[in-house]
C-alpha cells in the first residue's frame, strides 16, 4: 500500500518533470545579461591612448605590445573595469562561454587578430584525454582558493547540470582518480599536499587548472605565500579561465577535453 507521504513525493516529481538541461544537445542555457564571457578586442587601431585601460586592470592582464593590445584571460578577473573606462569601446566582453585552452599562451587575446566569436571552438582532446572519453574521474584540490571556483565546480553535480551523465565525476581519493582538478593559487601550506595528491593518482593522469588563481595566481599574483598557479609545480593539461568560471565554461571545457564535443 502506498503511503500518503510517498504519494506526495510522486506527485511533486511528476509536476517538476525532467529538470536536467539538454546541453550539449540543443541550445546552451540562457546566460544572465551581466555575464562576461570571452573578451573581444577591436582589431582596428585605437585612436585613443590605451594607458587608461591598461592602468584600470587590477592584475595587469591587459598590456600593449608592438602588434597591438593584448588581454591575458589566464590572469583576467573578468571585472569589466577595462571595458568601462575604454573611451573608444575597443574592449568588450562577449557572451562566448568557451574559454578553455590546452596551452597557456592560447589564453592571450590580441587585438591584431580578428575575433573568432561565434566560430566553432578549437578541439582540446589530446592522446591522454581521449583515453577518458567515456569515464573521467577527478580529485578536486582546493589549493588556497576563496571557494568561488570550488562552488561552481560543485554546481555541476546538481540535478540541473548532472555532470555524471557524461561519465565525469569527482571522487574522494586520488587513487580512484584519472587526474586532479585544481583551484586556488597554490598557497605555501597547500603545495606539499597538492604534490602528494598528484603522485597518488595512477598514470596516465591529467591536471586541470580552473580559475585565474590556479592559472596565474589571480589577485594574489607574486605574493610570496603562493606559487602563481599550478604550472609552477605541475604540468597542466587544461586551463579553464574565469574568476570564477561559469559552470557552463567548466563543463564545456571538460567535454571538449575528452572529445565529447
Amino acid at each position: 500500500m502506498i503511503t500518503t507521504p510517498l504519494l506526495s513525493i510522486l506527485r511533486a516529481r511528476v509536476k517538476q518533470k525532467y529538470r536536467t538541461m539538454p546541453y550539449p544537445k540543443g541550445d546552451p542555457p540562457n546566460l544572465p545579461d551581466r555575464y562576461m564571457g570571452k573578451p573581444v578586442l577591436d582589431p582596428n587601431p585605437c585612436p585613443e591612448d590605451c594607458s587608461s585601460c591598461i592602468s584600470s586592470c587590477p592584475v595587469e592582464a591587459l598590456f600593449f605590445q608592438e602588434s597591438g593590445l593584448h588581454l591575458d584571460m589566464g590572469s583576467c578577473l573578468f571585472c569589466g573595469a577595462c571595458a568601462d573606462v575604454c573611451p573608444s569601446g575597443a574592449i568588450r566582453f562577449s557572451k562566448d562561454y568557451r574559454l578553455a585552452a590546452k596551452e597557456r599562451n592560447r589564453l592571450v587575446i590580441e587585438s591584431a587578430q580578428s575575433s573568432n566569436e561565434g566560430l566553432p571552438a578549437p578541439p582540446l582532446a589530446t592522446a591522454i584525454s581521449k583515453k577518458f572519453h567515456r569515464s573521467l574521474r577527478l580529485r578536486q584540490v582546493s589549493a588556497g582558493g576563496c571557494n568561488a571556483c570550488e562552488a561552481d565546480c560543485n554546481v555541476l553535480n546538481t540535478l540541473a547540470w548532472d555532470m555524471g551523465r557524461f561519465g565525469i565525476q569527482f571522487v574522494a581519493s586520488p587513487r580512484h582518480a584519472d587526474g586532479i582538478l585544481v583551484t586556488g593559487p597554490v598557497t605555501e601550506n597547500m603545495k606539499v599536499a597538492l604534490e602528494k595528491t598528484y603522485r597518488a593518482v595512477p598514470a596516465p593522469k591529467v591536471v586541470i587548472a580552473v580559475g585565474s588563481c590556479a592559472i596565474s595566481g589571480g589577485p594574489y599574483k607574486d605574493h610570496p605565500e603562493q606559487g602563481n598557479g599550478v604550472s609552477s609545480i605541475l604540468p597542466v593539461d587544461l586551463f579553464i579561465p574565469g574568476c570564477p568560471p561559469h559552470p557552463l565554461t567548466i563543463l564545456e571545457g571538460l567535454l571538449r577535453f575528452v572529445g565529447r564535443i
